[in-house]
C-alpha cells in the first residue's frame, strides 16, 4: 500500500507540475489537496478490522491469530492502544505532509503574482513616470496631499506608498533595494580644529557602513595628521602625495592656495569615485560643522538627484541664511536653486566622470558656477542651512568670513526629510508654483518693506529689479548678498531670491518673463 501512494503521490507531483506551467496555481493547489486527502481515506478504509492482525503486527487480511489469541492473558488491551495511537501518528504524519505541500504551493503562487505585477509595472512606465516614482518610493507618500507653496514651512507627511499590486488587485511586497551608500569626504590641510567637524559627523552619522568617512589630508601638517589619525577606524585617512608649490604665472602667486585646492579636490574625487568605486559623495571642508538631520538630509534628497536630470548636485548651505532672513521655523521647506552653493554638497559619479576632464588649475567653485558646467542644471539648497563654517583661517584671509560666513544659521531640529513628500522640486511643478505665487504676490517698494504699519499682512511681497545695478542696490537695502556669478545672485533660482525681511517673505526678482541669465553681470 505505501509503495502504491508513493507512485500515485509522484504522478500527482508531476501533473501539478504541468498545470503549475500553464499558471493555474489556484486550481491546481485545490486539486492536489482533495485528492490527497481522498488517497489518505482510501488507505484507511483498506485495511482490515482491528480484529485481526498478523503475527508481526501487520495488518494482513486472513492472519493467522484473531486479536489477543496468540497473545498472553492481558497483553491484548496493550496491544490495541499501541495500534491506536500507530494510527494516529500515521495520520498526523499525512496531515504534516499535506501541510508542507501546501506552504509550496502558496510559495510559488506569491512569486507568480510577483513576477506577473513586476512585468504589468514595468510595462506601464516611462521616462517622466519612473522619475515621479522614484521620488514617491524615497518619501514614502505617493497617497499623500498636494505639495506646498513655496514659501511654506515644509512639505506634509504623507501616507506609506503600498508596497505593491498583483494582477489580482492584492497587495504583495516589493522587494526592498539595499540602501545607498553615500561616503563623506572630508577636505583637511592643516587646520587641527578638524576635530570639531569629525566628531559632530560620527556623533549624527546614522550608521556607519552607510556613511562611510574618508579624511582627504593634503599639506603634509603633521599636527592634522595626528588628530586624524587619532580617530583609528572611525574614519579612512587618504593623503594626497603631491603637495610642491604648482608652477603659475606671476600675478596669480599670490593665489597659490587656490591652485593647491583645486589640485587636491581633483585627486580625492579620484580616489573616491575611480579607486573606491562610490557612485556618490557628500564633500565636507575641514572647518564645517554639520546640523542633526544632515545625513537625514542627503539620504532623503539622494533618490532625487539620481532621477532627475535637471539638478546635479544638493547643498546643505544657504548663502542667504543668516538670522533674520530665514525662516526658522520651517526648517523643513527645500528650494531649488541655479547658484552652485557648495560648503556641503552631494554629487553623483556621473557628474564627475562629466567635470574631471576639464576640471579648472584653480578656482574651482567659480568654474562650477558658469554656464558650460551648469548647462541649465541646478542644485537643492535648504531654508535654514545644514552646515556653518567656523574656519576663519583660509586662503580668503577672513575677510568673507567676519563679514558673511559667521553669521549663517545652523539648523538645529531634526526634520524626518525620509518622511516627507518631496516631489514639489521637479522642475516642472517647481516653476509654476514659483511662477503663480512670486508673480501673483503685490508689488512694493524697499521703502514701504522698512517703514512699520505700511504694509498689512506677512506677505509674501515682491520687490523687482531690473538691471545688475538695481538688483545690487536693492539686495544691499534688504539686506541679503548682491554678488552674481555669471548673472546668477546667490540663492537665486530663475533670477528670483527668497528670504524674509522684517518677518515677512519677500521675493527680490526680475520682471515677469523672465527667459535667462546676462552672463554680463558678473
Amino acid at each position: 500500500m505505501k509503495k502504491v501512494l508513493s507512485s500515485l503521490r509522484s504522478l500527482l507531483w508531476c501533473h501539478w507540475a504541468m498545470v503549475r506551467k500553464k499558471g493555474s496555481l489556484i486550481l491546481c493547489g485545490a486539486f492536489l489537496f482533495v485528492a490527497w486527502n481522498a488517497l489518505l481515506l482510501l488507505f484507511l478504509w483498506g485495511r482490515p478490522p482491528i480484529g485481526r492482525f498478523g503475527e508481526v503486527g501487520g495488518a494482513e487480511p486472513g492472519g493467522r491469530e484473531e486479536w489477543g489469541a496468540g497473545r498472553a492473558g492481558r497483553g491484548g488491551g496493550a496491544d490495541l492502544a499501541g495500534e491506536v495511537i500507530r494510527l494516529a501518528e500515521e495520520v498526523e504524519s499525512e496531515l504534516e505532509t499535506q501541510k508542507h505541500l501546501l506552504k509550496q504551493i502558496q510559495s510559488h503562487r506569491s512569486l507568480w503574482e510577483r513576477r506577473k505585477g513586476k512585468e504589468n509595472q514595468n510595462q506601464n512606465q516611462n521616462g517622466a513616470e519612473n522619475a515621479q516614482q522614484v521620488i514617491a518610493k524615497s518619501s514614502q507618500t505617493s497617497q499623500g496631499p498636494p505639495p506646498p507653496p513655496v514659501h511654506e514651512a515644509q512639505a506634509g507627511v504623507a501616507g506609506e506608498e503600498p508596497a505593491g499590486t498583483a494582477s489580482e488587485g492584492r497587495p504583495v511586497a516589493a522587494a526592498t533595494p539595499p540602501p545607498a551608500v553615500i561616503p563623506i569626504l572630508v577636505i583637511a590641510c592643516d587646520r587641527v580644529t578638524v576635530r570639531r567637524s569629525l566628531d559632530k559627523l560620527i556623533q549624527y552619522r546614522p550608521s556607519a557602513e552607510q556613511h562611510p568617512i574618508i579624511v582627504s589630508q593634503d599639506c603634509g601638517h603633521a599636527d592634522t595628521a595626528r588628530v586624524i589619525g587619532s580617530y583609528g577606524g572611525q574614519v579612512t585617512h587618504l593623503r594626497q602625495p603631491d603637495t610642491a608649490d604648482i608652477r603659475v604665472r606671476p600675478e596669480h602667486r599670490k593665489f597659490q592656495g587656490y591652485y593647491k585646492i583645486a589640485r587636491h579636490y581633483r585627486w580625492a574625487l579620484n580616489q573616491v569615485f575611480r579607486v573606491l568605486a562610490y557612485d556618490s559623495v557628500v564633500i565636507v571642508e575641514d572647518d564645517l560643522e554639520v546640523a542633526p538631520d544632515f545625513f537625514e538630509y542627503f539620504r532623503a534628497l539622494y533618490p532625487i538627484l539620481r532621477s532627475d536630470p535637471t539638478l546635479w548636485c544638493v547643498s546643505a548651505w544657504n548663502d542667504n541664511g543668516r538670522d533674520g532672513l530665514v525662516d526658522v521655523g520651517k526648517p523643513g521647506l527645500l528650494y531649488r536653486t541655479d547658484f552652485f552653493p557648495g560648503l556641503g554638497w552631494m554629487l553623483l559619479s556621473g557628474l564627475w566622470a562629466e567635470l574631471e576632464p576639464k576640471w579648472p588649475a584653480a578656482f574651482w567653485d567659480d568654474w562650477m558656477r558658469q554656464p558650460d558646467q551648469r548647462r541649465d542644471r541646478s542644485c537643492v539648497r535648504p531654508e535654514v542651512s545644514r552646515t556653518i563654517t567656523f574656519g576663519r583661517k583660509g586662503v580668503s584671509l577672513g575677510q568673507f568670513f567676519d563679514q558673511y560666513l559667521r553669521y549663517i544659521r545652523l539648523n538645529t531640529e531634526f526634520v524626518p526629510f525620509g518622511r516627507l513628500d518631496l516631489s514639489y522640486l521637479v522642475r516642472e511643478r517647481y516653476n509654476e508654483r514659483l511662477e503663480r505665487e512670486v508673480y501673483g504676490a503685490p508689488l512694493v517698494r524697499v521703502e514701504e518693506l522698512q517703514q512699520s504699519g505700511v504694509l498689512r499682512g506677512e506677505g509674501p511681497f515682491r520687490v523687482q529689479y531690473s538691471s545688475r545695478d538695481s538688483f545690487k542696490v536693492l539686495a544691499r537695502n534688504l539686506g541679503v548678498m548682491d554678488d552674481l556669478k555669471s548673472g546668477v545672485p546667490r540663492a537665486g533660482y530663475r533670477g528670483v531670491v527668497s528670504f524674509l525681511s522684517r518677518g515677512r517673505r519677500v521675493y527680490l526678482a526680475p520682471p515677469p518673463g523672465w527667459s535667462h541669465y546676462d552672463t554680463s553681470w558678473s
